[in-house]
């Protein structure tokens, strides 16, 4: 009730102050107010607007409830205005309460009976005017006042303390001695607020939470701490066969533990509960009639009073024949107990991010098995694979030992999630590199209408320029050009030194290179002339003002992908029209970049972004843009001599990898290489025998197969950076960087969501940055890619590499290169 801390620190602000000069002050004050505002007495039950506040709607957490509150309601029956019913009406307003005043019984009922006030505060001074305590129990008698709270104003006395329990026995909560102090009175609704009303308040919800729990529909038992029973709902009584009053207070262990239960659950159970920690899993437990029904629940401690627990709550679903298959599919993810942390890979895994777990090989050269914790659930059919694999997950649980039933579920709760081929990220403060290039370069951004829709509308020229009409031949090349390339088949090419040789423009000589090499020409029955002026107009429409996505990009991507071609393994599965699909896919894979990520143009509502729903919306747009300008014109029109069907097949096979270069699949395609091909060849290896070597070819050469290899080939030649040498790597690194500013810096000159706060010219850590992108897209991706294809040079690269960002990182340095000594 409180009433006696109530009546105390009342007593105490008038003994304190009653005398002195402040509280004379105080009553001057509240004279000179009402004074000045002028206000008649309000008729009986007239609302009482507040003048200046206005009542704000608040969330009220009550534990791990989180309930939508009103802003109070507070009823004044005072028989006339005095200052102490100002004194209240001011609190009100300065606590953004709704305040109604009533001046007789009948208004005060009245009042109460259509509104339901939170707090009524009655004048109990004057029995003249009205008998306080007989409103009181009026109001009592209304069934909606069980929750409100109701405040005698009494006289202060000299003579000695009377006794409360008068008021008690009326109806009243507190009892609040005559102070018409205006901070007095707001001081004694904050309390009300904060302790009765507040309790009062849970105590009302509570109400709607039981009937809740009365309706639902799975079995909830509640227990106290010494787990005696003490309630279950009808869905409990009914699955179990007991009456309700069988059940409250007794002990859940004696009445209802089945023998079934291995002893080792239950001391599993025991453990959590002493630790205060929820457990779920599958248990038995006996109905009335002596049988033993298998149930899934979740037992969630309730942490009361003094920080302790004080219930547990029990949520219980049996599994029948109806529901085993879609028996977690309600469940509340829970913190798993059974987490192996993944191995570190060599001396770059920085993260625990196990979903991403792939085939790799070791530093001899040998095949290994990396753990994996995600199934193969990529051989998509009409009969929906995933849920064959979620039946046989159930079935093999009903007869498992505990450890690996509850193995099973934490499967299949990652099954559940939509994204299935994506690590779970460190929080932003622990890897805000990390986050931010998953956010810059993984999602779509968020769709935010601006002023800026029309930014990238205008329309780059799709022709080709007069200087580039007459087509040269390949025997035409300037020599110190010629020279350049003459080692364009290694890996250690440098594309820098082509791209000041031939000012800017490496695409047009290093295609007609490669092109003539792998006879792309021939296979087109396309003349040279054509071929040339197609590389021409394709190398005019990348943006030179790029520092990073320009030709020198496309050409560094084009002889990647040319190197990855000749390797045996690759040989082996793809035919010529994958691999001149594989070249053309380079060369136009980033035709007509903005210098801007997805993310960027989907914030910006650019008119590409409209165009393509925000989805894969470059990469949509180099593949469309590509074979526009190629058919406009029959003289860069290097298909227009193929058959209907062949083009129509090489056409799929381009627009499908060049979509591959979008990185918010980037795990789903790495994940579905390694199940579907380094797994099945790293088993035909360690099986050998007759008949490997067809199995081998039947895995390669598949068309589904074939697929996922040209998608990572081109994934690995698009980010194959950090796998250069390391003067390349970090000039690389230096462009890229620069991109992502300018990005930044315009989204902050034009009010856009900074996608990458990281990259801030000024704060940035380029070799953070790097760090970050080896180890969370480059390092699994390319073990399995060396797996297949055997590409020790690029492993060791990566090596060098990430050891020389680490060293920098390590200095705190954060530029490209250390210091000049």
């Amino acid at each position: 009730m409180g009433c006696a801390s109530s009546i105390n620190i009342s007593d105490r602000v008038v003994y304190h102050r009653g005398k002195d000069s402040e509280d004379s002050h105080s009553l001057q004050q509240i004279n000179t107010t009402q004074q000045s505002q002028q206000q008649a007495n309000p008729a009986p039950g007239l609302p009482v607007k507040p003048s200046s506040n206005k009542a704000t709607v608040t969330e009220v957490q009550f534990g791990a409830m989180k309930l939508y509150k009103d802003p109070l309601q507070v009823l004044l029956v005072f028989a006339k205005d005095d200052s102490q019913s100002s004194g209240f009406r001011w609190a009100c307003e300065k606590a953004n309460f709704r305040c109604t005043i009533a001046r007789t019984p009948e208004s005060a009922l009245e009042c109460f009976l259509k509104n339901h006030h939170d707090i009524v505060i009655i004048d109990h001074r004057h029995s003249r005017h009205f008998d306080a305590e007989a409103v009181c129990r009026s109001i009592r008698a209304a069934r909606s006042s069980e929750n409100t709270v109701i405040v005698a104003v009494v006289k202060r006395s000299d003579r000695e303390e009377v006794s409360v329990m008068p008021l008690i026995s009326a109806g009243f909560n507190r009892r609040y001695v005559e102070n018409v102090n205006m901070i007095s009175c707001y001081n004694e609704l904050l309390q009300l607020e904060y302790a009765e009303v507040q309790a009062q308040f849970k105590l009302r919800a509570c109400n709607a939470i039981f009937t809740a729990l009365e309706q639902s529909q799975e079995a909830i038992e509640i227990s106290g701490k010494d787990h005696v029973i003490q309630y279950v709902n009808p869905t409990y009584e009914m699955i179990m066969g007991y009456q309700h009053g069988e059940l409250i207070g007794k002990g859940a262990v004696e009445v209802l533990r089945s023998e079934k239960n291995n002893p080792e659950l239950l001391e599993t159970i025991n453990a959590c509960m002493q630790k205060g920690q929820e457990w779920q899993g599958l248990y038995y437990t006996k109905k009335k009639n002596g049988d033993s029904v298998q149930q899934n629940v979740k037992i969630t401690p309730v942490i009361g009073q003094g920080g302790k627990v004080r219930h547990y709550v029990s949520v219980n679903r049996p599994l029948d024949d109806n529901n085993k298959t879609d028996k977690f599919t309600e469940r509340v993810q829970a913190e798993s107990q059974t987490d192996v942390p993944v191995s570190k890979h060599r001396d770059r895994r920085k993260g625990s991010f196990d979903v991403r777990s792939t085939t790799s090989r070791g530093s001899d050269g040998s095949s290994q098995k990396r753990h994996s914790s995600m199934a193969r659930i990529h051989s998509m059919t009409i009969e929906a694979p995933i849920t064959k694999v979620i039946n046989i997950i159930n079935t093999a649980q009903e007869n498992s030992p505990m450890p690996v039933s509850e193995a099973l579920d934490r499967v299949l709760e990652i099954l559940r999630t939509t994204e299935l081929y994506s690590p779970q990220l460190a929080t932003k403060e622990e890897d805000p590199h990390t986050n931010d290039l998953v956010g810059g370069l993984m999602m779509d951004g968020m769709r935010r209408l601006s002023g800026y829709e029309n930014m990238f509308a205008t329309k780059h020229p799709h022709h080709i320029p007069n200087y580039l009409i007459t087509p040269l031949s390949l025997s035409d090349i300037p020599p110190q050009v010629a020279q350049i390339m003459e080692n364009e088949e290694s890996w250690d090419f440098d594309i820098f030194s082509l791209e000041a040789a031939t000012f800017k423009r490496p695409l047009v000589y290093l295609g007609l290179k490669i092109f003539s090499r792998f006879g792309v020409g021939e296979f087109l029955n396309c003349p040279e002339a054509t071929l040339r002026a197609w590389l021409q107009v394709i190398e005019a429409n990348y943006h030179a003002s790029n520092a990073y996505h320009n030709s020198s990009h496309a050409a560094d991507v084009l002889q990647a992908t040319a190197y990855f071609l000749c390797k045996e393994r690759v040989k082996q599965s793809l035919d010529p029209i994958d691999e001149v699909a594989a070249l053309i896919a380079a060369a136009v894979h980033d035709v007509d970049h903005p210098g801007r990520t997805n993310s960027y143009l989907c914030n910006a509502g650019s008119e590409l972004a409209v165009l393509y729903n925000d989805t894969a919306v470059l990469e949509s747009h180099h593949v469309a843009l590509a074979f526009q300008i190629t058919t406009r014109d029959d003289k860069c029109n290097i298909f227009k001599n193929m058959e209907r069907n062949e083009y129509r097949s090489l056409r799929q096979a381009i627009i499908d990898m060049v979509l591959a270069t979008e990185m918010t699949k980037h795990f789903e395609h790495v994940n579905k290489f390694v199940n579907s091909i380094n797994k099945p060849l790293a088993a035909l290896e360690e099986k050998g025998g007759n008949g490997e070597e067809d199995a081998t070819k039947s895995i390669l050469t598949s068309l589904e197969n074939r697929i996922l290899i040209k998608r990572m080939l081109i994934k690995c030649a698009d980010i194959s950076n950090p796998c250069r040498p390391l003067e390349v790597c970090i000039e690389w690194a230096g462009r890229i960087s620069e991109e992502y500013f300018a990005q930044t810096d315009e989204e902050k000159k034009q009010g856009l969501p900074v996608v990458m706060p990281v990259f801030d010219r000024i704060t940035c850590s380029i070799p953070r940055s790097q760090i970050s992108f080896i180890d969370y897209f480059i390092t699994d991706m390319f073990d399995a890619w060396d797996v297949f294809a055997d590409l020790p040079n690029l492993m060791q690269h990566l090596n060098n590499n990430f050891k020389y960002w680490k060293s920098m990182d390590e200095q705190k340095l954060c530029g490209l290169r250390p210091p000049v000594e």
